[in-house]
């Protein structure tokens, strides 16, 4: 009593009695209490009515918020763009609450970067396109960024923010009223985020509205993640079509060309049985036209024959729907002519022939001349024999949806080849059925057999002299027929001294590199090439004739000088250095050209013959294309090479070559190195030799190698005692030592042989034999250097590219040629000494020792120590001396 009474006490309310401030309520009376149960009773009434009222309310937004999550879900499954449900999804979560400015982001961990998928704003302008992809660091410390780093819900005014972050706050884009963000997690990390803002007084979102939107966040990413990959799935489902559409295509084309392929082979077959059928000549290029008209369209088709020597030419069939049929015409500037002139197929359309004809290489007659109507598109290709080009085989078009393409050259082609042996076989079993007939008539006419037989007989022989006297490749004359025709022309010469006559000997240059490259055919082309255009290069009664191989000789019967002989030289090395079409390839010959002028010291045709050839070698020697006039001098440096051959072989024998030996010095103080040891010849009558007097006819006639070895032994020999102190010996090696790969294992065991350490031994080597086997010269190099004997490469920077070489040998020297010492201390010294200081330098980077050789005076001692060179030689410190000289001086 006097304290607050219950009066209803329901879950979740409760209604009470309470006293007045500082008073007590008195116990109730029957019809109080009889009240305060009514009152009671109605509490109840009213909260069991609110719970109702909440309760219905809830079901209403969990029906609500089912709803859009279904629409998710349908717009995720439905086959809309990602824009449009992205949109969709927009008004979606606009239902649920104030969503007018909404942006959804996805999170890349692998770049740190979100990338926005959707942006709508009412405030914020500069919103990011569709798809692009900002560093996240661009938004550092950001609400975004916190959402993705902290992978929690954010929501409330921007100072509210600043309680719920981890860190400072920094503000990127509009200030909002009120901020609402969601992370879309993925196992347990934020892929994305979820932000809805309010920049509006008195908006603002609730407690309901966080829970709402982070459930509706994980249904948007799922919606999103299956549209991508739904998005994903039909990209590779389009690529995985389209490489099968390929994949098909191809097998198709494959199909097709197979088909194509069997087709023409078909044809070809066909063309080839048709030449050995009884058929008329008229028949036969019918078949053939049928046969062509299933390769490609041949409506308008004619075959054209090369007649009278080229003078005419001649059309044996010919359809065509605009121009009326011709036999033959004069051979002149027509497409067909130039077909044959060119040797290749031609594709024409109607610009195309008159830009031809305005070069002038066609001309457009009239019918008369054997002309017809130009047409709009012309393909010829030429018929090929065993003798050059017969014809040529051509189709044309007169309407512009008709037109051809090299693939139709190409195939007509083919078929061309297959019809020029069938119209050659053709010929060959007409002519033999013409003999036939012939020997029949023989047979039948017994008196005119017998004159008929010994004309024949007359002409065999004739045929067969001429095949005795005559090269079966070009048709020239041969060597027999040159003898003959000098034999009579030396004759002439002794009847009359007046009469003069001169040979030329001529070699094709590079001959051997058509043959290699292009084929024997190709090869022989370009001599059948060759001997055309020598032929049209003299008179009559001149002779072209064919050696062997690619020589040829000219023989000038009436030569009264030499400048008339020279002036045919030189027209005949013009007429070759046009180009020429062979093997389908434009090549340019030259030919080096040696001259003999027959007097009375040629006492007979082998003495000429001599003569020419040792000019032709002269011309060759002095670097080709050009011609060279025998005269005394080469005649005598013949026989000086000869008569030097003898003497070197009997100085071999006599082992008359000796070394001498040249210090190299070190710069600073003089004091000896090592020596190079040089050859030099003890000529019994001319005394000693030098090694330019005696070493290039040495390596010409190959007794280098031998000489070589006979020094490397006497060096050996008598270097030991100049090396006791120390130092070394180097030994120059020629290219040729390289091609033996035994050549290490001789030059250790003569060195064992003649008591020589190994370690103290050099070999030089000019850049030269490093490239011509690198692979054989360092392999070669690097045993030599296992057994303690070092390379030094000499006449360095005269090579073809010593500084991309030299790291690749095993070298321990490098001596600078001559000619770039030889400025040095003058007054134009200034690229010498970039090019010694730039090797000094490379050297230096590659740990070599550098030699100077050449050093000739103190001006360029004084250069190269100021440049840092260490060592050098030249005839300032010492000229090449016997090894006794030296030790004299030691």
């Amino acid at each position: 009593p006097g304290q607050a009474r219950v009066l209803c006490d329901a879950p979740g309310a409760a209604a009470w009695l309470l006293p007045a401030p500082g008073a007590c309520l008195p116990e109730p009376t029957p019809a109080q209490q009889q009240l305060l149960d009514l009152g009671a009773r109605r509490f109840r009434d009213l909260f069991a009515f609110k719970h109702l009222s909440a309760s219905v309310q809830a079901l209403a937004q969990a029906e609500k918020l089912q709803r859009a999550l279904f629409a998710i879900a349908d717009l995720a499954g439905s086959d809309r763009d990602m824009t449009t449900m992205l949109r969709g999804l927009h008004e979606i979560i606009g239902q649920l609450m104030y969503a007018e400015n909404l942006f959804i982001a996805l999170y890349e961990p692998s770049t740190d970067s979100l990338r926005f998928l959707y942006f709508a704003d009412t405030v914020d302008k500069e919103e990011p396109l569709p798809g692009e992809e900002m560093p996240l660091s661009a938004l550092d410390r950001g609400l975004t960024w916190y959402l993705v780093n902290d992978c929690k819900p954010l929501m409330g005014s921007m100072e509210a923010m600043r309680r719920q972050v981890s860190g400072p706050l920094v503000l990127h884009g509009a200030e909002a009223h009120d901020w609402l963000g969601v992370p879309m997690v993925r196992d347990g990390r934020a892929a994305g985020v979820l932000v809805v803002q309010s920049y509006v007084e008195g908006i603002e979102y609730t407690e309901s509205d966080r829970a709402v939107l982070a459930f509706v966040a994980e249904h948007v990413l799922t919606a999103v993640e299956r549209k991508q990959g739904q998005a994903r799935l039909e990209q590779h489902v389009a690529e995985r079509t389209r490489q099968l559409a390929d994949a098909n295509a191809e097998l198709k084309q494959q199909v097709a060309q197979r088909e194509r392929a069997e087709h023409l082979q078909a044809t070809l077959y066909r063309i080839a049985a048709l030449t050995n059928t009884e058929q008329s000549s008229e028949d036969f290029y019918r078949h053939v036209h049928q046969a062509v008209s299933e390769l490609i369209n041949a409506e308008n088709f004619y075959i054209g024959l090369v007649a009278e020597g080229g003078a005419r030419l001649d059309f044996p069939y010919h359809v065509d729907a605009v121009n009326p049929s011709v036999g033959s015409r004069a051979f002149g500037r027509g497409v067909t002519e130039y077909v044959i002139r060119q040797g290749k197929p031609v594709l024409l359309d109607r610009a195309g022939m008159e830009e031809l004809a305005a070069r002038g290489e066609i001309q457009f007659g009239s019918p008369r001349q054997g002309y017809g109507q130009p047409s709009l598109w012309w393909l010829g290709v030429p018929l090929r024999g065993a003798d050059g080009v017969i014809g040529a085989l051509a189709v044309q078009s007169y309407r512009s949806d008709l037109n051809y393409d090299w693939g139709d050259a190409e195939l007509l082609t083919f078929v061309s080849n297959q019809i020029a042996n069938s119209l050659q076989r053709r010929e060959h079993a007409e002519a033999l059925r013409r003999l036939n007939s012939e020997l029949e008539q023989r047979v039948q006419e017994r008196t005119r057999e017998l004159r008929e037989q010994i004309a024949v007989r007359e002409q065999v022989e004739a045929r067969l002299q001429h095949e005795v006297m005559h090269d079966p490749l070009t048709g020239l004359p041969n060597r027999l027929y040159l003898r003959d025709r000098l034999e009579r022309a030396l004759a002439s010469q002794r009847r009359n001294p007046g009469q003069q006559f001169a040979l030329m000997y001529l070699d094709v240059d590079r001959f051997k590199l058509f043959n290699d490259s292009l084929g024997h055919l190709a090869g022989d082309e370009v001599l059948r090439e060759v001997a055309r255009r020598l032929q049209s290069c003299v008179r009559e009664p001149d002779v072209v004739a064919r050696l062997s191989g690619d020589e040829f000789a000219v023989l000038l019967e009436h030569s009264p000088l030499p400048q008339t002989a020279c002036k045919v030289a030189a027209r005949i090395q013009k007429a070759l250095q046009a180009p020429m079409q062979v093997g389908g390839r434009e090549l340019q010959a030259s030919a080096s050209i040696g001259i003999a002028l027959g007097d009375r010291r040629h006492a007979n045709t082998d003495a000429v013959l001599h003569d020419a050839d040792v000019a032709l070698y002269r011309a060759k020697a002095a670097g080709r294309q050009r011609f060279v006039l025998f005269d005394e001098s080469l005649h005598r440096n013949a026989m000086d090479v000869l008569d030097l051959e003898h003497q070197l072989r009997a100085a071999l024998a006599n082992a008359e070559f000796e070394p001498h030996f040249q210090p190299i010095v070190g710069l600073a103080d003089g004091a000896v190195a090592g020596y190079e040891a040089l050859v030099r010849w003890r000529h019994p009558a001319r005394g000693l030799l030098a090694p330019g007097e005696f070493l290039p006819v040495a390596e010409e006639c190959g007794l280098l190698e031998a000489i070589d070895w006979q020094l490397y032994r006497a060096a050996l020999r008598e270097a030991a005692p100049l090396l006791r102190g120390g130092g070394y010996l180097t030994i120059n090696v020629s290219p040729r030592h390289f091609q033996d790969e035994s050549f290490d294992q001789r030059l250790l065991a003569l060195a064992a042989d003649t008591g020589f350490d190994p370690r103290r031994l050099r070999v030089e080597v000019t850049e030269g034999t490093l490239l011509g086997d690198p692979e054989s010269v360092a392999r070669l190099l690097g045993r030599l250097r296992e057994a303690g004997v070092d390379a030094a490469l000499d006449d360095f920077g005269t090579g073809y590219s010593s500084l991309g070489h030299v790291h690749r040998f095993p070298l321990r020297m490098i001596k600078i040629d001559r000619s770039f010492v030889a400025p040095l201390g003058g007054d134009v010294a200034d690229r010498s000494s970039a090019i010694v200081s730039a090797i000094l330098a490379l050297a230096s980077s590659l740990a070599l020792e550098v030699v100077a050789e050449g050093v000739e005076n103190e001006a360029q001692r004084q250069a190269l120590l100021a440049m840092g060179c260490t060592q050098a030689q030249g005839y300032y410190f010492g000229r090449p001396q016997p090894a006794a000289h030296w030790e004299a001086r030691g």
